[in-house]
């Protein structure tokens, strides 16, 4: 199975660090969007998109990636999974997975799982007190992220 994690990690390492506890689960490449055509991700069997929330959302940088990606043909199926560090957990009005796997599902990606974990958020008006979540993400949730990489891996036939 080829497999490629598309990584978006600006503020302190920590989704980053999430993709590079998958990457050897799934023997995957991670890159950043900048660093990768957007037609490349054709050539894989399974794709990760990949940043930190700010505010309620994805990275404009993997969004504007996810968006210039080509449509593909319904005929070729694609797997993809989604992943977030967050300072805070997905929960009502700040659910931001479904508008990324309502972008995937656009490109012809179907989103097999999601994963998320608190990561360290410098955002304000935290930034003064040295922010919430400091040391996160941490070995527990590290050890997640591979637990799902294996969960993912288990559920690709390909």
């Amino acid at each position: 199975m080829k497999t490629l994690i598309v990584c978006t990690s600006v503020s302190h390492g920590n989704t980053k660090r999430i993709a590079d506890a998958m990457a050897p689960t799934l023997d995957a490449h991670v890159v950043s969007p900048q660093d990768i055509a957007p037609t490349e991700p054709a050539r894989y069997d399974l794709v990760g998109f990949g940043s930190g929330i700010f505010t309620r959302s994805f990275h404009p940088a993997l969004r504007g990636f996810i968006e210039g990606l080509p449509q593909e043909p319904d005929e070729v199926p694609r797997h993809s999974f989604a992943f977030a560090t967050s300072g805070f957990a997905e929960a009502g009005p700040q659910r931001f997975f479904p508008p990324l796997v309502k972008a995937l599902r656009l490109k012809g990606f179907e989103t097999i799982d999601t994963f998320s974990c608190r990561g360290w958020d410098t955002f304000l008006p935290f930034k003064p007190f040295g922010g919430i979540r400091k040391g996160r993400p941490d070995a527990g949730d590290l050890e997640l992220a591979r637990a799902f990489a294996q969960r993912l891996r288990s559920r690709i036939d390909v």
